[in-house]
């Protein structure tokens, strides 16, 4: 069985919302991972819960004027 690093699972993610790119993550270790770096680097996001995973988009942030 082959076992990914969530670490780099979630780095690699977490570039993706960066890019732009919606990231899809099952587990609640990774959802968690993610929440928090997500929350310290101050990314805009929009989280989509379901019972099997979480969606998770990144929101643009406004401009201001």
């Amino acid at each position: 069985m082959f076992v990914m690093n969530e670490r780099r699972i979630r780095d690699e993610k977490i570039a993706q919302l960066k890019r732009g790119k919606a990231a899809y993550a099952e587990s609640h270790e990774l959802i968690r991972l993610m929440k928090r770096r997500i929350e310290r680097e101050n990314i805009p996001v929009h989280y989509d819960n379901t019972n099997i995973g979480c969606w998770i988009t990144p929101v643009e942030r406004q401009k201001s004027s």
